[in-house]
């Protein structure tokens, strides 16, 4: 059921789902430069300092002002055309990109120049989401949110699956400065798709009336929006303690991997591109299939299985073939769960608040990150790798982890697996979580008239 416009394409613009599939293709192509250049920097770091730290605080530092920024963010999404916001946020990564690049030219990279311009693109980045999101309902009719998202989830992946084996190569002939002005040139495909296509700004709605006032007061909204409804607001609590674990866990994979394979960048590509194949495979499936028409028993369902088979799994290993299998199946579920999940809320929450209720629900949702990065570092540095040495406390573990560098990674990820997986199971004893597609009716557009272009 589609959403009234504001404004009309002209003839030569692709609209619908032409439109959406064009915008689609042009991120595709920008995050998988995106994605070429943050592993030559993740390489690049780890050489230097060799420690889970330091790579969680480079995430950290990114990952924070993006969170933050949200809620005004995502005011300013609802005020602004979402067009223009999109494009904001691809213009600010490209410059962080060009900053690292001139730094590194110049012999004056260093560690902390990634913490500062990670909270520059942080904060452009922080309008990227609620933006895609909201721009997704006033693009298409709510049957196809579901394979709008299993798009957005396979492109995602298909750039995980490019990059660490594109930047594997690419590091060896032209470099990390070579890979980040490949990464500026994908930019390009991303703002050219954007200016091309329509995107219809959505029609004011009974439920944006109570919303406007001052910044202040519209970046609240969405959160009070999110808790007048238990069901939604039981959703996110969920979300909420769901991704603590799910970030103990992603954060320190590639330092696990680095530290058991004695740096092999092979060995990291290969396993993070078999992870983004299970992405391709599982954002394929949505794509076609729709995903799963109960959506709430598919998120349980494939989050415990992306827990225990993804995380857990991988824990227990100690070579190529478990991990990649492991980071094949997270990947693989993680997608099936995001898109219903996201599905979800678009059909219930009205177009022309999106914006602020998608950004108050990610800084909801994604706090528990700020807590989970940082952490899984600093245990797996200064408890877990020292506990898992011959004179260690945890050395006793040995048979379930093996021994040496990157066994108390190991082990962490097998305990972010298990904590994940009974956060999620505990949650089915809430009916608000339970039946939230049924408690929460669907959003019908009831629009009020629209002003007259001027």
């Amino acid at each position: 059921m589609s959403t009234s416009q504001t404004s009309q394409p002209s003839n030569s613009r692709p609209v619908g789902f032409a439109a959406f599939t064009v915008m689609w293709a042009g991120q595709l192509v920008s995050i998988t430069g995106s994605a070429m250049s943050w592993f030559a920097f993740t390489i690049w770091a780890w050489q230097i300092t060799e420690e889970a730290t330091t790579l969680a605080l480079v995430s950290f530092f990114a990952f924070v002002p993006q969170l933050l920024f949200s809620p005004v963010a995502g005011a300013l999404v609802d005020r602004w055309n979402r067009k223009w916001v999109m494009l904001l946020g691809d213009l600010g990564a490209a410059a962080g990109t060009l900053m690292v690049l001139v730094l590194y030219l110049t012999s004056r990279l260093e560690m902390w120049h990634l913490y500062g311009i990670g909270i520059l693109v942080g904060l452009f980045m922080a309008f990227q989401y609620p933006a895609y999101s909201a721009a997704v309902t006033t693009m298409l009719p709510k049957e196809q949110y579901a394979r709008a998202e299993g798009m957005a989830g396979l492109a995602e992946s298909a750039s995980e699956i490019l990059a660490p084996f594109l930047g594997a190569i690419l590091l060896g002939s032209v470099g990390i400065v070579g890979i980040m002005v490949i990464d500026l040139l994908t930019f390009l495909a991303a703002l050219g798709t954007l200016l091309w296509v329509h995107i219809p700004q959505p029609a004011r709605t009974d439920a944006g009336q109570p919303g406007p006032g001052n910044l202040w007061q519209e970046s609240l909204y969405g959160i009070r929006y999110i808790f007048r409804q238990p069901s939604l607001r039981a959703l996110a609590i969920l979300f909420f303690v769901g991704n603590f674990f799910e970030g103990l866990g992603e954060t320190i994979i590639t330092p696990m991997i680095l530290a058991r394979t004695d740096q092999n960048e092979v060995i990291l590509g290969t396993v993070q591109s078999l992870g983004a194949l299970g992405g391709i495979v599982g954002g394929a499936l949505v794509s076609i299939w729709g995903g799963p028409k109960r959506r709430v028993l598919g998120i349980i369902i494939s989050w415990t299985c992306a827990s225990l088979l993804g995380l857990g799994w991988m824990g227990l290993g100690t070579g190529l073939l478990v991990w990649a299998a492991g980071s094949f199946f997270f990947v693989f579920f993680t997608v099936i769960v995001d898109s219903a999940d996201q599905a979800l809320w678009q059909v219930k929450v009205a177009p022309d608040v999106q914006g602020r209720v998608f950004a108050s629900r990610l800084l909801i949702i994604q706090a528990s990150y700020v807590i989970a990065m940082p952490l899984a570092g600093w245990l797996a540095d200064n408890f877990l790798e020292p506990a898992m040495m011959p004179s260690g406390a945890l050395f006793a573990l040995r048979g379930l982890v093996g021994t040496g560098p990157g066994a108390g990674m190991s082990l962490l990820l097998i305990l972010a697996g298990l904590g994940g997986t009974i956060a999620i199971l505990c949650s089915c004893a809430f009916k608000t979580v339970r039946q939230a597609e049924q408690l929460v009716p669907d959003y019908e557009p009831h629009s009020l008239p629209q002003p007259k272009e001027t």
